[in-house]
């Protein structure tokens, strides 16, 4: 571990952000560099990478869609084992249910709809608020064991 990180330490971050695609690129950025100080491995960081801006181009575009008089919440804690963020919308929000399945054979040729699919697989634990507004992530670092499978 670079010895410029104080393992002890919990980086936070909260932010409000316009429904702009593209307006949370330089928080996502500054989580990255923390991820890569803490020793997080490359792959661990795409996957948070990959999350984090899928979380906000759906909160941009399915939340508020794409009204700009509303904003995005983002909300990150990251520490040597744990990554955690949540992504809110001012939308009406939606059920975890009634989400496509981009891997079903009528959605495959489709160009949207697998955000949450790509979320809910490369995070640890995926869950959303009652309302549908709100989604929270988890990341654990992958262990050393994990990493030769």
């Amino acid at each position: 571990m670079p010895s410029d990180v104080d393992s002890t330490q919990v980086w936070k971050l909260d932010a409000s952000l316009p429904s702009v695609s593209g307006s949370g690129e330089q928080r996502v950025d500054a989580a990255i560099d923390e991820l890569e100080a803490r020793g997080w491995s490359p792959a661990d960081q795409f996957a948070v990478r990959l999350a984090l801006s899928e979380a906000l181009e759906n909160a941009v575009e399915h939340g508020n869609k794409r009204d700009k008089s509303k904003k995005i919440g983002l909300s990150m804690e990251i520490g040597d084992s744990r990554f955690y963020a949540s992504v809110s919308d001012e939308g009406l929000g939606f059920r975890q249910e009634d989400a496509p399945d981009p891997t079903a054979e009528e959605n495959i040729g489709k160009i949207s709809g697998r955000g949450l699919f790509l979320i809910r697989n490369f995070m640890t634990n995926v869950w959303h608020n009652d309302a549908g507004n709100v989604i929270f992530m988890e990341k654990i670092p992958t262990s050393d064991e994990e990493k030769k499978e």
